[in-house]
């Protein structure tokens, strides 16, 4: 499920509102597939015309950038469900002749298996491995299905427990700025040029915490999560403190 046109746009929209009625409407859970950022922002932009539905977001687990939207809660429905969301994890068959494989490798493995985007969340990095998560309903074709990335044969199974799944830790980065605005951030984080910082924006390729951020000038916030389509995501960590020349000395977490 993708928003890239209007079509599309529209088609995601009437999903949206469907899910929601048929929740209110049958007292059950209702879910999409796995949302990119671009459809979480749809999402958000609906939420006056949702009538304050009790929904939430999750994709696996706390850190995933894509995400999986649910109507209902136990508050309103009386009772708990889990997301239908499983781990994949996928190994090398014989470590030392694995290739060296991106995350590019991993998601073009899958998506030649002819499967839909949105049965398929985030993917995360382990060395030659990786851990996949996905809708319950496609789990067994894919550990079924997929044997190779890219020239490496592979095994996939279910993760033991999504617990103990490694996190990666940002890289932390200082630097310094005028202000605290957010173009001059990303220009830092990801050394750009202030102009190809300004494209991002107009290309509508900044996320803050999920939502769809045009606003180059927008100023920046202790926590505020940020997403750069293209480039990466991270977490701002504010001002240390102002320097002799009046600048500010700050710092970020970047995930590589």
């Amino acid at each position: 499920m993708a928003a890239e046109n209007g079509k599309e746009l529209q088609q995601l929209k009437n999903r949206i509102l469907e899910l929601a009625r048929k929740s209110y409407e049958h007292n059950i859970y209702t879910y999409t597939g796995f949302l990119g950022m671009a459809e979480q922002d749809v999402f958000y932009a609906m939420l006056p015309e949702l009538g304050g539905a009790a929904y939430g977001l999750y994709g696996g687990r706390q850190d995933c950038e894509r995400q999986m939207l649910r109507f209902g809660s136990e508050d309103v429905l009386g009772y708990g469900e889990d997301f239908p969301i499983v781990c994949l994890s996928v190994r090398p068959l014989v470590e030392k002749f694995a290739d060296d494989v991106t995350h590019r490798d991993f998601l073009g493995a899958v998506m030649n298996l002819g499967i839909d985007r949105s049965t398929v969340g985030d993917i995360l990095l382990e060395g030659k491995s990786a851990y996949l998560f996905c809708t319950d309903k496609i789990a067994p074709y894919l550990t079924e299905h997929l044997e190779r990335v890219k020239h490496t044969k592979v095994i996939c199974k279910e993760a033991d427990a999504v617990e103990e799944i490694p996190v990666k830790e940002p890289e932390e980065m200082r630097f310094t700025v005028a202000s605290e605005r957010a173009d001059g951030i990303i220009a830092k984080v990801y050394r750009l040029s202030r102009n190809q910082s300004l494209a991002l924006f107009r290309e509508r390729k900044i996320y803050v915490n999920g939502r769809l951020n045009e606003n180059n000038s927008y100023s920046m916030k202790d926590g505020d999560m940020v997403s750069v389509r293209g480039y990466g995501r991270f977490v701002y960590h504010g001002p240390d403190h102002e320097t002799k020349k009046g600048k500010w000395s700050v710092s970020a977490g970047v995930y590589r």
